[in-house]
Order: C-alpha cells, then sequence, then structure tokens
C-alpha cells in the first residue's frame, strides 16, 4: 500500500526531517506542498520532485489527492488545519506543542479518535537513543523507586531580543515552557509516569520589540522556565528550559538529566556535538561509570556525531514521519499521538497558570 502526502509547512525542519525521511521510505509518496511563500514552496517542490504546489492548506486538502497529511507550521494553525483535515478523513501528523491550549488539543484528540484516523504528534527527543535507553533502564529497575529527576535544557535562539513567532503568545500559545518546555516533560512522563502536579516560574528576561513585523502589538512569551513537577508514584522533579544559555555546539543547545531512586543513580549528557552520553551506579558500585548504548539501541545509525544521530533517526529508521507512514499502511499502533500531545499540553496550561497566579497546579484542575 502507498499513502499519498501532503506536508504543509516550508521550514528547514520539514525540509530536512520529514521529507528525506518521507522520500526514503517505500510505502510513501509525497504528492503536495503547502507554503504561504509560492517561491519558496516551488523550490521546495522541485527539489523534492513534487508535483503539487498549494498556498492555501483548504485548497489542499479539498484536493482529493491526499490520504495523509503533516503539519509543520507555527503553532496557532494547528487547530485549523488538523481539524479540516480529519473532517476530511485524513490521517494527521501534528508538530507539538499540539494546540494553543489544553481545550483545543483535546477537542483535536477527540475529534481524531472519532473518525478513526491515525493520528501523531512527534515529541522528537524522545526517539534519540539516549533517551530509549534510559527509559529502558528505569523501567527495567536500574534505579529502583523513583525518588526524583532533573532535566536541563539549555538553548539559546531567545539570546537576541528579536521578534520570533515563538515568542509571540498569539502565535505561540506560550514561549519557552511550551516550545522547549513540552519535550522535556513529555520525556519526564515517559520515565517516571504521570504529572500530577506543577509549580512554576516564567522569565520574561530579555527586552523584545513592542510590535510585530507587521506593526501590531502582541503579548510577549517567556524566554525561559523553573518548572517543578510531582509524579503519580510520589516521585518530584526539576525542569528547567532556557533559550538564553550560551552553548557552543553546532545546534546550540545541551541536555543534562540526572535521576536518583533507592537503588542508584543515572546521568546523561547530550552536548549536541559528539557527545551522548548516559551513565550511572547502583547502590554499592562507586562513582557512575558509563553506560554504554546497546547496538540494538543505535541499530545501525551513525553515531560519530549526534547531529547525524539525528538524521539518521528519523531519515532511515521507523519513527516520526516514517512511522506514521507505517501505521498508515501496516494499521500499526502510533504514539506519541494526539493523546499524549494533549497530556502535555495539560502540564503547559497547568504551569501557566501555575505562574500566573503564583501558586501549586494540580494538573487535574485543567479543563
Amino acid at each position: 500500500m502507498t499513502v499519498k502526502v501532503g506536508v504543509v509547512g516550508t521550514s528547514w525542519w520539514a525540509d530536512a526531517m520529514y521529507l528525506p525521511a518521507l522520500k526514503a521510505h517505500p510505502q510513501a509518496e509525497v504528492v503536495a506542498i503547502c507554503g504561504r511563500n509560492p517561491d519558496k514552496a516551488h523550490e521546495i517542490a522541485e527539489r523534492w520532485g513534487i508535483p503539487l504546489v498549494y498556498t492555501d492548506y483548504e485548497a489542499m486538502i479539498a484536493s482529493g489527492q491526499i490520504e495523509a497529511i503533516i503539519i509543520s507550521t507555527s503553532n496557532e494553525t494547528h487547530f485549523p488545519i488538523t481539524m479540516r483535515a480529519i473532517e476530511a478523513g485524513l490521517h494527521v501528523l501534528c508538530e507539538k506543542p499540539l494546540g494553543l491550549n489544553y481545550g483545543q488539543a483535546k477537542v483535536m484528540a477527540e475529534a481524531a479518535a472519532a473518525k478513526g484516523v491515525k493520528h501523531l504528534t512527534p515529541f522528537t527527543y524522545g526517539y534519540m537513543p539516549t533517551a530509549r535507553y534510559l527509559k529502558e533502564l528505569i523501567h527495567s529497575g536500574y534505579i529502583g523507586q523513583p525518588y526524583h529527576l532533573n532535566l536541563r535544557y539549555y538553548a539559546g535562539y531567545g539570546r537576541k531580543g528579536d521578534y520570533m513567532w515563538r515568542f509571540d503568545q498569539s502565535k505561540a500559545g506560550a514561549g519557552a515552557v511550551g516550545d522547549i518546555g513540552s519535550h522535556f516533560m513529555y520525556l519526564a512522563s515517559l520515565f517516571y509516569g504521570a504529572i500530577t502536579g506543577v509549580y512554576c516560574q516564567l522569565g520574561f528576561t530579555v527586552p523584545r520589540p513592542a510590535v510585530d513585523p507587521e506593526g501590531n502589538s502582541y503579548p510577549v512569551a517567556d524566554d525561559q522556565a523553573i518548572i517543578t513537577l510531582t509524579f503519580a508514584n510520589g516521585a518530584q522533579g526539576v525542569i528547567h528550559v532556557s533559550t538564553l544559555a550560551y552553548e557552543d555546539t553546532p545546534f546550540g543547545q545541551t541536555h543534562q538529566m540526572e535521576f536518583h531512586g533507592s537503588e542508584g543513580t543515572l546521568y546523561s549528557y547530550t552536548d549536541w556535538d559528539k557527545v551522548q552520553e548516559v551513565r550511572g551506579a547502583r547502590v554499592g558500585e562507586g562513582a557512575p561509570r558509563e553506560l554504554p548504548i546497546p547496538e540494538r539501541i543505535w541499530n545501525g545509525v551513525r553515531h560519530d556525531t549526534v547531529h547525524n544521530t539525528y538524521k539518521d533517526i528519523f531519515r532511515t529508521q521507523d519513527f516520526m514521519a516514517r512511522q506514521f507512514i507505517t501505521a498508515i499502511a501496516e494499521g500499526t499502533e502510533l504514539h506519541p499521538d494526539f493523546h499524549d500531545g494533549t497530556v502535555i499540553q495539560r502540564v503547559i496550561d497547568a504551569a501557566v497558570l501555575s505562574n500566573r497566579e503564583k501558586r501549586w497546579v494540580a494538573v487535574e484542575e485543567i479543563q
């Protein structure tokens, strides 16, 4: 079975990750691309041999030429494009965060389930070998009963203080807490289970323009966040995300993770250059030592650099876009799906409410 796919969005991400992955999948046929800038859309279409070019996603969906859609656009467009696609019976991959708020995400997940279409919200870092190995170790009891975790995502894309839609609440829904925070909220839940409560401090540190490029005023979103968590299993956690960190690596970011429990400790560090490692020690073993990621987890992907691992994971392995196509063609399950995306959206909303009201917020308060 061949799945006819349309892609909405002409960003570097769509060009570098989605299109190479789809083109390499034997069951995928990319038949349409949609972008607001017709010149850029035509340029990408020519480069990837895509026959149909649109500047209006409604027209692409209504064309009857596609069975599945990938939505790689700014956050405020996720809800309307997804809902229109589901209404048309299309399978949908939509970027995170799923909606501008929990209400939107919940409607999207319910609509997809009711229509019976395949749906995916790709939290990309959960696919990385370090994350998959950490999950395996934690769930197999390496640290015993989890006590707490500390996750730090340091990036630098907000340092300049210029206008970016990611710092425009009307377009992004939330700033760093939703953009990169959602990734680590997902990882935290992947490792330790359901998040039940949140206390959050958002930072609005670097001054930004009062108006957007069109001259309209906009609500400025956070550029850093510290989020304290409680889990259903009794563990605690801290997530620190920043767009203001100077990290001189090819990706301009680093990931640092620490896990402690009754039986041991795990550490992970990814410098987004050449280091992607897991270290650990069980009680009585002394200092933490490197725990080499098994070859079955690498599964043939390059790991000379983190960038090459990242590219190979999504271009050659059955993850993200390739996973989406396989699930449609073969009827297999997909995770993380819209329901998973909705769970994380609820935590984001709880964090935003916590900061606004300066109090602890139970996730179930978000309705």
